[in-house]
């Protein structure tokens, strides 16, 4: 969601886009992107060394094209990035979206071996900044914190009815819904997720829970929701190109991840009006303020959040002013209209465009 959401705000009077992906069925973001004007190519590949052999075809696009800077994002595609880079010299940009600790043993020492032929890195938190410096001590170009912003416009409270998404759903209208925004991988502790679900539930037993989203632990969490007799009350409800009506629809938006970098995901919540409650994994405990902008615990101590899910369906008041907070917070320091400038600054003293 990154992509297109920056998009809207972009100078593309100053700056042209295209957008490079190589797994094919990672297309929901395709028509987004299109749709406003920027030019959007699939080089598929299957796995890491397809796409490393992908580096040939993305050069040849630069190329064709007079592409003036590179922007990439993920271990692997920086890597390609990097490589294509070095062919056609023009300078290349990364995001690093997670710390290193986190990356698969080679993951973590490709990327961190080729990092050193990029112009610059960008970093989605301090935390991230912290961990790149860490496990790259010697660093040579330079590294900056450009924070994760949504657009606090597009998301925002009253732009949706909760009732549309609640009666498709066969949600009463009275009860409670928790609900979550992710990729279905490790990181996310969805599993985990699902058992704090179960607990709220023997507590608050109107309560519904809807999780957004797709990937390789699906099948996984089907079981879980069967196991735990959720069948009733958790909703899949696969990915989502809007999902501004289903953060319309959620009460308390809660995350259980053990780590993170920045997730976008959270902000579009909390700009949405949804009250917070989450571990503190990773940039999210840079965001939220505890018991000010929504309700943290510890990755160590994920039950924590049924206690603050029982507290904050019971304690509506509390629940309002965290979710006002939140939006505040989002808008004063997380705004994408400020990430957008940072990076375009960014992209005029890479290419030495004028403004």
């Amino acid at each position: 969601m990154l992509l297109p959401e920056t998009l809207r705000l972009h100078d593309q009077a100053k700056f042209e886009f295209h957008y490079i992906y190589f797994l094919p069925w990672k297309d929901a973001m395709v028509d987004a992107i299109r749709s406003q004007g920027a030019r959007v190519t699939c080089l598929a590949a299957n796995n890491n060394v397809q796409l490393i052999a992908r580096a040939k075809a993305v050069a040849n696009y630069i190329r064709d094209h007079q592409i003036a800077l590179v922007h990439a994002h993920l271990p692997w595609a920086g890597i390609v990035a990097r490589l294509v880079g070095k062919m056609t010299g023009v300078p290349v940009i990364y995001t690093e979206h997670n710390k290193q600790e986190r990356y698969h043993f080679a993951t973590r020492w490709m990327n961190l071996a080729t990092m050193n032929w990029l112009r610059r890195v960008i970093a989605v938190s301090e935390d991230v900044e912290q961990s790149i410096l860490k496990h790259k001590p010697k660093l040579r170009p330079p590294v900056q914190t450009v924070l994760n912003g949504v657009n606090t416009e597009r998301f925002a409270p009253g732009l949706f009815e909760p009732s549309a998404i609640r009666s498709a759903l066969k949600i009463p209208d009275h009860a409670a819904v928790i609900g979550t925004i992710a990729v279905f991988r490790f990181q996310k502790r969805l599993d985990l997720w699902i058992d704090i679900a179960k607990r709220i539930l023997a507590q608050k037993p109107d309560t519904h829970f809807i999780i957004v989203g797709d990937g390789p632990l699906k099948e996984l969490l089907h079981i879980k929701q069967t196991e735990h007799g959720l069948e009733n009350n958790l909703h899949f409800v696969g990915v989502q190109v809007e999902v501004r009506p289903y953060l319309a629809s959620f009460d308390l938006y809660m995350m259980s991840s053990i780590f993170e970098g920045l997730p976008i995901a959270l902000l579009e919540a909390m700009a949405s009006g949804c009250a917070v409650i989450s571990t503190d994994a990773g940039g999210i405990k840079e965001v939220i303020r505890n018991e000010r902008d929504g309700l943290v615990c510890s990755v160590d101590d994920p039950f924590r959040l049924v206690d603050f899910a029982v507290e904050l369906i019971t304690n509506k008041e509390k629940r309002k002013t965290l979710a006002a907070n939140g939006r505040t917070r989002v808008m004063e320091s997380f705004s994408m209209v400020k990430m957008v400038k940072e990076l375009e600054e960014i992209y005029t003293l890479e290419t030495g465009a004028r403004a």
